[in-house]
């Protein structure tokens, strides 16, 4: 029983990281555009002033409370509510990434000086590490790029239609 589980836990351990890394890649620069546009000032400077313990805590709550999505969106596509699952775990895992990347960003060296924290943060950058530079990685990128090359080609062709419209009705 035992070598039947534990490649199977080996498997859905790199699914797991596998989801959280190609979400994680959008969850970025929405957090970066979060960061850029939404001040908080106030909630800013409470974070940062968090001594390395409590600022875990903060940064654990995202995880604690948005982790449970994910085997509910199971559910519902289980009992097929498909559309309601997906929506459920895109939502909840993109808020999850987004939190707590910001969070990370705003704590990253207080959580460093805690070493459980930062020898497990630096066992996750060798498997992410190792994960992008897998030829899969390589190739969900390039798909992940022609993807967004067509949506901008598609929206500001779009914007141009509009604009010539908008030009033609004067």
């Amino acid at each position: 029983m035992k070598r039947i589980l534990k490649p199977l836990t080996y498997i859905l351990a790199v699914v797991y990281f596998l989801v959280d890394a190609v979400f994680m890649s959008v969850a970025r620069p929405i957090s970066r555009w979060l960061g850029r546009h939404l001040e908080f000032k106030r909630l800013r400077a409470w974070i940062r002033s968090l001594p390395p313990y409590p600022s875990l805590a903060l940064f654990s709550v995202p995880v604690i409370v948005l982790e449970p999505v994910k085997p509910v969106a199971a559910y519902l596509a289980a009992t097929g509510q498909i559309v309601s699952g997906a929506v459920a775990f895109i939502i909840g895992e993109l808020l999850k990434l987004v939190l707590v990347e910001r969070l990370f960003h705003l704590t990253r060296d207080k959580l460093m000086r805690i070493p459980a924290f930062a020898w497990a943060y630096g066992k996750f950058a060798e498997v992410r590490a190792w994960l992008q530079a897998t030829e899969a990685w390589r190739a969900v990128r390039a798909l992940s790029r022609a993807a967004r090359d067509l949506v901008v080609q598609a929206k500001s062709r779009l914007v141009g239609g509009v604009s010539k419209l908008a030009t033609f009705r004067d």
